[in-house]
């Protein structure tokens, strides 16, 4: 009978060879490869007064870890593609995108130089526009549109003040007279005055606060065809607005 002499060194893992034999491991590339492994190190080497407790010390830490991610992999199944939920991707405006905007701000402000094509007269600081007594102000939006055919012109450019003025009752009178209900007066932009636009500023005068202004149904700036803001729309009405009238409209309204 032997017997054991203890070396005086603490070697928990002597009889692994032997514990591993008794147990059966568990089926994979890893457990194989491991079972081999231990197999071919029959003769366990003791270093320091400790023995080696793993099959893997000898080998290098990249393969170790090759080893170890194939056992955890070993029950592992790919997903079925439709169980996936696809990433939503959000897509940024491109560069190009800026630039197709520019090119086209541009081609649009090329082309209102040229033709005047895209300019609306009500956007502008020029514009004018108003209503008689008791006139919805829409009438004046559809005068703009040109919802009312013209049927008469008088152009005042060159005229000073007063003669400016004779013009244009004269032509007021003519037009109430023949039966005319929407007319056009030219009397330019006024760019060249220092201060404002002295002909325009005297139409709109006479249309609102002059003797003539009790036949004005609604005014305002033409379209760019027929002077934009350099001219002016002017409905007129059948009969004068006077207090008389004025009166018996208000009374009507309260039936």
């Amino acid at each position: 009978m032997k017997t054991s002499k203890s070396s005086g060194a603490f070697s928990p893992f002597e009889r692994l060879k032997e514990l591993l034999k008794k147990k059966s491991l568990p089926s994979g590339p890893f457990s194989a490869a491991a079972s081999a492994e231990i197999d071919s190190n029959t003769d366990v080497k003791q270093h320091n007064g400790l023995k080696s407790n793993s099959n893997f010390d000898n080998r290098p830490d990249h393969e170790n870890e090759r080893a170890l991610f194939l056992d955890a992999m070993t029950d592992v199944r790919p997903m079925v593609r439709g169980n996936r939920v696809a990433k939503h991707i959000v897509s940024t405006p491109s560069v190009n995108a800026d630039v197709d905007s520019e090119n086209e701000t541009l081609h649009q402000l090329n082309t209102l130089v040229k033709t005047g094509e895209g300019f609306v007269v009500k956007n502008t600081p020029e514009y004018i526009e108003g209503t008689g007594h008791n006139v919805h102000p829409k009438i004046s939006t559809r005068l703009h549109r040109g919802d009312f055919s013209i049927q008469a012109h008088v152009d005042l450019h060159g005229f000073g003040v007063e003669d400016a003025r004779n013009a244009f009752e004269f032509f007021i009178k003519d037009s109430i007279a023949t039966g005319k209900r929407a007319v056009l007066i030219v009397h330019g932009r006024g760019l060249s005055s220092p201060d404002r636009p002295v002909l325009k500023t005297k139409v709109v005068e006479w249309l609102t606060r002059g003797p003539l202004r009790k036949w004005v149904i609604a005014f305002s700036s033409a379209r760019s065809c027929d002077g934009g803001a350099g001219a002016t729309y002017v409905l007129l009405r059948q009969r004068p607005l006077t207090r008389r009238y004025r009166k018996k409209i208000k009374h009507h309204c309260k039936f």
